[in-house]
């Protein structure tokens, strides 16, 4: 058995990843404004004196921290389906409690935090620069880590202990 707890992380996962998809297509330009107004503020770019450098400058920094808003919608949505998939796999091994229990718990929260990372570069990353943001939030980098972790062990249980798969009674 499951506990409820990692089996909602993933799902809330997905719901922001499709919430902020659905922000996308009620308002889509509130975003780019909060970008171009980031880049606005970003001491580099604005240290650049040609205006045609300048100019491109900014347009490949929209772009870019553009795509870091659609990561996160990419990422929570996939990663928390990959979860709510390995944690009814999970669900099914006859696996020690603990041991599932610490498998569901990295894959749940791993795979929650990670998409975060490109979140916040996407929020922050105009102002600060995407790699200055990268690496003040790279602990969310790591959770990513922490799914990998999570789903290597539901494979190593899956492997080590019997599958208990429901039987069909016709």
């Amino acid at each position: 058995m499951i506990h409820k707890i990692p089996l909602a992380i993933a799902i809330l996962g997905m719901v922001g990843g499709i919430l902020i998809a659905i922000m996308f297509g009620v308002n889509e330009a509130s975003f780019k404004n909060r970008i171009r107004d980031g880049l606005s503020r970003n001491e580099s770019i604005q240290q650049i004196a040609d205006p045609a450098a300048k100019a491109a400058a900014i347009k490949s920094a929209t772009s870019g921290n553009w795509r870091y808003y659609q990561r996160f919608h990419f990422h929570s949505t996939g990663i928390g389906a990959m979860s709510l998939a390995l944690l009814t796999l999970l669900g099914f091994i006859g696996a020690p409690r603990r041991r599932k229990r610490l498998a569901a718990y990295l894959t749940s929260l791993g795979g929650f935090l990670y998409p975060f990372l490109w979140l916040f570069v996407g929020i922050y990353g105009p102002e600060m620069g995407r790699h200055q943001a990268k690496e003040a939030f790279a602990i969310f980098g790591y959770m990513g880590g922490v799914f990998l972790v999570g789903s290597v062990l539901i494979l190593v249980l899956l492997l080590r202990y019997p599958l208990n798969l429901p039987t069909s009674t016709d």
